[in-house]
């Protein structure tokens, strides 16, 4: 296992240009399911979630081959119908295969994505909308087992939430089916817009209107396509936030910046100094940094995926600040181990209290999921004298070796075994 040592008052310098979103390669991925031709995917970021994805599909008979700056898809040939949970307790993504077999397929098998019960993190949603569509569901010994009669069949589908993840794999189900379908109270975020796109470059009939509505005429079959993984806004936010926390003059480039309109329009509020620009955002020296009060919700909405990072940050800040978590249940795990590092964090339900004006001072902590890594990460880059970030697999599944990113532009973060 590996864990992070690193230098705090770290310094930041240069520029960093964001690579490809891992949460829209995900799906678009999965997507290459639909189709007996090849998808073409670029801008795919290097990461552990990544090579999962590939390794999945491959077991289902995926023929994927790496070029030089691309990933090329083919599964012609399938010859797999179940996803066991070894391949899949390793990210919750791997649900999103379920729709595009049922569409092509009519059957599926898929061990539930590890630690999550039906309800919690709502895989419940995905199956009644799925349902809508046609399909028959079971859930026996851990596994998701769906069923088509004849084919899936378009349907008007109001989601009671919207979801990322079922918004994602209704659509791609939909892809195929016959006739029309209507998802209302669909997730809006950019990710979806980003498959929309793909899925539209192989053939298929989608428009996205602006109030939460997609519609989509079933198609009878897909072609080859080439697509670029539109920028990763988490990670572009999460660097934003560590400039800011830095207090360093620092550039974040390759972005579409009206994407992190929410968090920007936060960071302003708090009185930090930015220049934002259409695909980059400048990052100066602030004189004071103020709390804020802010709640997470679905795009465009605060991000539930910079709610870590921005806690780190409040943490520094003069005054309180408060978090109220809309979109997850237990999201506040980073919490105790941020208290560690020296910040005031308290929490009671669903909202967390900070106490600003802290002094940050190195520590022994441990990651407990993907976003609560990053945020220990800003924490020990701003605190005093040197941290040890433990169990950071978490983080490599949505950051690129950061040691080898973010580390060459001026903090010390070396990578060690133990």
């Amino acid at each position: 296992m590996d864990r992070l040592i690193i230098k705090g008052e770290a310094d930041l310098r240069g520029s960093i240009s964001i690579k490809g979103s891992k949460n829209s390669a995900l799906p678009i991925m999965v997507s290459a399911l639909l189709s007996f031709n090849t998808l073409r995917l670029k801008n795919l970021p290097k990461l552990d979630d990544i090579n999962n994805m590939s390794k999945l599909l491959r077991s289902y008979g995926a023929i994927i081959k790496s070029r030089k700056d691309s990933l090329e898809i083919n599964c012609e040939k399938i010859i797999n119908k179940e996803a066991y949970y070894d391949i899949v307790r390793k990210m919750r993504a791997s649900i999103l295969i379920l729709g595009p077999l049922l569409a092509r397929f009519g059957e599926a098998k898929i061990s539930l994505p590890g630690g999550c019960a039906i309800g919690t993190r709502p895989i419940d949603i995905h199956l009644e909308g799925l349902k809508k569509l046609g399909a028959n569901f079971v859930v026996e010994n851990g596994y998701v087992i769906g069923q088509v009669r004849e084919s899936l069949v378009g349907n008007q589908i109001t989601l009671p939430f919207p979801s990322v993840g079922a918004t994602e794999n209704i659509m791609m189900a939909a892809t195929i089916a016959k006739g029309k379908t209507i998802i209302e109270n669909a997730a809006m975020e950019p990710e979806i817009s980003d498959l929309a796109s793909c899925l539209n470059k192989m053939g298929a009939r989608i428009k996205i209107e602006k109030n939460g509505i997609i519609k989509i005429i079933g198609v009878t079959k897909l072609t080859k396509a080439n697509h670029k993984i539109m920028s990763d806004r988490i990670v572009a936010g999460t660097y934003v936030i560590a400039a800011v926390m830095l207090n360093k003059k620092f550039e974040v480039k390759e972005i579409e910046s009206t994407h992190l309109k929410a968090l920007t329009s936060s960071l302003k509020q708090m009185g930090a100094n930015l220049k934002i620009r259409k695909n980059s955002i400048q990052i100066l020296k602030s004189t004071n940094l103020n709390g804020i009060k802010i709640q997470t919700a679905p795009y465009p909405g605060f991000p539930t995926d910079l709610q870590a990072q921005i806690m780190a940050l409040m943490s520094l800040a003069k005054g309180n600040s408060q978090i109220k978590e809309n979109i997850f249940e237990n999201r506040f795990m980073h919490v105790p181990e941020l208290n560690r590092l020296g910040a005031k964090i308290k929490v009671k339900k669903d909202i967390a209290y900070i106490y600003g004006n802290r002094k940050l001072k190195g520590a022994q902590v441990m990651a407990s999921d993907l976003r609560a890594s990053v945020s220990l990460v800003l924490a020990a880059l701003s605190a005093e004298g040197e941290s040890v970030i433990n169990r950071v697999y978490h983080l490599d599944r949505g950051y690129e070796k950061i040691e080898n990113t973010l580390g060459k532009l001026g903090p010390s973060i070396k990578r060690e075994k133990y």
